[in-house]
C-alpha cells in the first residue's frame, strides 16, 4: 500500500457557522462539491454525530472513482471533525476550522493508504499525479463552497 499525508487549506469568506453547517451536512455535498457523486448514510451514530458512517462516491480529475466510508470519531462544534476512513483508502482524516478576519480557514489533513491494487502498483511512478489529483478535487470543493454561502445569504428575506 502507498501512504499519503495530504494537507489542503481552504479560505472561505463566510462565518465559521456557515462553513461548519456546509461541512457537517455531507448529504448536501453532491449539490455543491462537483466531485462528490453520492453520499449514503450507513449508520446514524449518536445524537451528537459520533459514530456516524457515510459512504461517499468520489469522481476525480483522472478517469477513476473512489468509494470511501467515513466514520465520525470526534467532533468539536465549529472547530474539529475527525474521521476513520475505509474503502478504497484506509486511514484517518481531520478537518480543522479557525477564523481569521472575515475568513474561515479550513485545514484538511488526510493520512491514508491506497487499497486498490492498481493504485499500489502505479504508486512508485504515479504518486505525484495522485497528489495533484487530490489537490484539484479539494480546490474545486473550496471554489464551490466560496460561492455557496453567498447564494444562501442572497436568498434569505
Amino acid at each position: 500500500m502507498a501512504n499519503y499525508s495530504l494537507i489542503s487549506v481552504w479560505r472561505i469568506p463566510a462565518s465559521r457557522q456557515v462553513v461548519w453547517d456546509a461541512l457537517v451536512h455531507t448529504e448536501d455535498w453532491p449539490v455543491w462539491w462537483p466531485h462528490v457523486r453520492s453520499v449514503e448514510e450507513l449508520q446514524p451514530g449518536d445524537p451528537s454525530g459520533i459514530g456516524n458512517v457515510r459512504r461517499y462516491c468520489w469522481s476525480t480529475c483522472l478517469p477513476y472513482r473512489l468509494i470511501l466510508d467515513l466514520q465520525v470519531i470526534r467532533l468539536e462544534a465549529q472547530r474539529l471533525i475527525e474521521t476513520r476512513v475505509s474503502g478504497d483508502l484506509v486511514g484517518h482524516g481531520r478537518c480543522l476550522l479557525s477564523r481569521q478576519d472575515a475568513v474561515t480557514n479550513v485545514q484538511y489533513e488526510w493520512n491514508v493508504r491506497t487499497c486498490r491494487p492498481w493504485m499500489n502498483w502505479l504508486a512508485p511512478v504515479a504518486y505525484p499525479v495522485f497528489v495533484w489529483n487530490h489537490a484539484q478535487v479539494m480546490r474545486n470543493g473550496e471554489r464551490r463552497l466560496i460561492v455557496r454561502p453567498a447564494r444562501q445569504t442572497q436568498s434569505r428575506p
